[in-house]
């Protein structure tokens, strides 16, 4: 698997070989090659515009992550929680997610999963062959709220 650690370049999949020679259509002269790291960043991107999806990452690496996400000028990383293996042809993807209390866990994991396997498909033309989810946490009230110590009022 690949975390969204990668760097690009490393880890790279040959989407279509190519001929070479000008009696080839143009379209087919060369080879298309995807790094990994591309594959991580679309199911990252994908998983999170599902609604429920708080974040992503597991325990460490959403801390490393929340530390980042501050310091002026960074970007947040669209990887994080995201691990692939690419093939030639065919990708699995594993993802770590932390929900919104309140949601039915089921129904955003289904949600998310036909989420990554469109776009990696659409984006990449990688066969998608599964999408694991793992629900890792869940986010409750931000601390905005208060919380009455009492059962009742």
């Amino acid at each position: 698997m690949v975390e969204s650690g990668v760097k690009p370049g490393q880890g790279s999949t040959t989407v279509s070989g190519g001929s070479a020679g000008a009696s080839e259509p143009a379209a087919n002269r060369g080879k298309t090659s995807i790094a990994d790291v591309v594959v991580v960043k679309i199911a990252g991107m994908a998983a999170r515009e599902i609604p429920g999806v708080y974040d992503m990452g597991g325990g460490l690496s959403r801390t490393i992550g929340a530390v980042r996400d501050r310091v002026p000028g960074s970007r947040p990383n669209a990887g994080r929680g995201v691990k692939v293996e690419v093939g030639e042809r065919q990708a699995a993807v594993d993802l770590d997610v932390i929900v919104e209390y309140g949601v039915p866990i089921a129904d955003v994991a289904r949600d998310v999963r036909e989420n990554v396997i469109v776009a990696v498909e659409r984006i990449t033309g990688l066969e998608v062959v599964e999408v694991n989810v793992a629900v890792n946490d869940v986010h409750l009230l931000d601390g905005d709220e208060p919380v009455s110590d009492s059962r009742v009022e």
